[in-house]
């Protein structure tokens, strides 16, 4: 009766992680703080004094103890699912503490993969008639399935670079799926991106207002949060490939759609890592060529640049919702074209400030 209650009622799920993950997360700072799991200023880095780097670890906790209290009659449909998640949380947060290599981080987050595609069975087997092609084999659909999950979850983890920009994308991005889900009738797939709105919104208001308990996401948060969106993305495509949802909700541009929603992080890793091969540079070398890098560099704080970036975001949002109908091809276009016009204008801004300063200092 009560689960039936809050199910009718997901917001106060929402909620309820919200509060668990107030609960926890002065536990996870002070244990942090204790075991000095923590991130002293760097060059790469704009904070001072030692900060908490493992704010996922109350992200997942948060998350999975309202999805077992709410969700507890789906465990058995969705124990790999939830193995996965574990995992490429595991992960993340080795790579906290110890500093994993990007090969050993990579193949953290394939068999984490191998969880989510081949024993959850959670994939791509559609192509919604992209290069003509419809449904797909077993073969190719393993391995575009775990080339998405492995290129979301590295997007969203080389996003999160300033305060608030990772947390606050998610919240955006699950608000989303948590809404279309719950339109199209997909209740327990609503309820698991209403979860983790609420616990990314404590996050958030400690990464981005914290003083003396101000906390980072750090890996084992971000991969995870990169791996929760993959499987949106994934269940999203699949039932508007197969039909399965109201025909007014239907989106034949569903798999442009994902990546229209998805452009921040996206879009910013495909140019970083063309810029870094370009100079032959490693793609996987850390730099200071992020879009809310260059944000920073027109003066913007912390704060306002992912207020910028979430900004962008909802613009980028409209767009899918506009064109979640057109050719799939011209709705990719139509979103890189303004991403990429959206950039250049932001080097003329850098370039002009630049310029003026040098004029200053003369």
């Amino acid at each position: 009766m009560i689960q039936t209650f809050f199910i009718s009622h997901s917001y106060l799920i929402g909620f309820f992680s919200f509060l668990l993950g107030l609960i926890g997360m002065p536990i996870v700072v002070r244990i942090a703080k204790a075991k000095g799991f923590v991130v002293r200023p760097n060059k790469r880095m704009s904070h001072t004094g030692e900060v908490p780097n493992i704010g996922g670890l109350n992200i997942y906790f948060s998350f999975m103890l309202t999805y077992l209290l709410f969700e507890y009659d789906q465990l058995s449909q969705s124990q790999f699912f939830m193995i996965g998640l574990l995992a490429i949380m595991a992960v993340g947060f080795i790579d906290d503490v110890l500093v994993l290599t990007p090969l050993a981080k990579l193949l953290g987050e394939t068999l984490a993969g191998i969880a989510l595609i081949g024993f959850a069975d959670l994939r791509i087997t559609h192509l919604h008639g992209i290069f003509g092609i419809a449904e797909i084999g077993v073969i190719p659909s393993y391995i575009i399935s775990l080339f998405v999950l492995l290129a979301v979850i590295n997007a969203i983890n080389l996003i999160d670079g300033i305060d608030g920009l990772a947390s606050g994308l998610g919240i955006l991005y699950c608000l989303f799926f948590a809404t279309y889900f719950g339109l199209a009738g997909e209740i327990y797939w609503s309820i698991l991106a209403i979860c983790m709105i609420g616990s990314l919104a404590v996050f958030f208001l400690y990464n981005v207002f914290g003083k003396r308990e101000k906390i980072f996401m750090g890996d084992s948060g971000s991969l995870l949060l990169g791996y929760l969106l993959t499987s949106f993305v994934f269940h999203f495509c699949e039932i508007n490939a197969y039909h399965e949802v109201p025909a007014a909700l239907e989106m034949t541009a569903a798999p442009a759609v994902a990546i229209c929603v998805l452009t921040i992080p996206i879009f910013d890793t495909i140019r970083v890592s063309l810029t870094r091969i370009k100079r032959h540079r490693s793609p996987f070398l850390p730099d200071k060529n992020h879009i809310h890098h260059l944000l920073l560099r027109t003066g913007l704080n912390h704060l306002q640049t992912t207020c910028v970036l979430l900004s962008f975001s909802v613009l980028f949002i409209g767009l899918a919702i506009l064109g979640r109908n057109w050719n799939i091809w011209l709705l990719l276009i139509c979103d890189f074209a303004l991403a990429t016009a959206l950039t250049m204008l932001l080097w003329r801004i850098i370039n002009k400030k630049m310029a003026n300063d040098q004029i200053v200092n003369v």
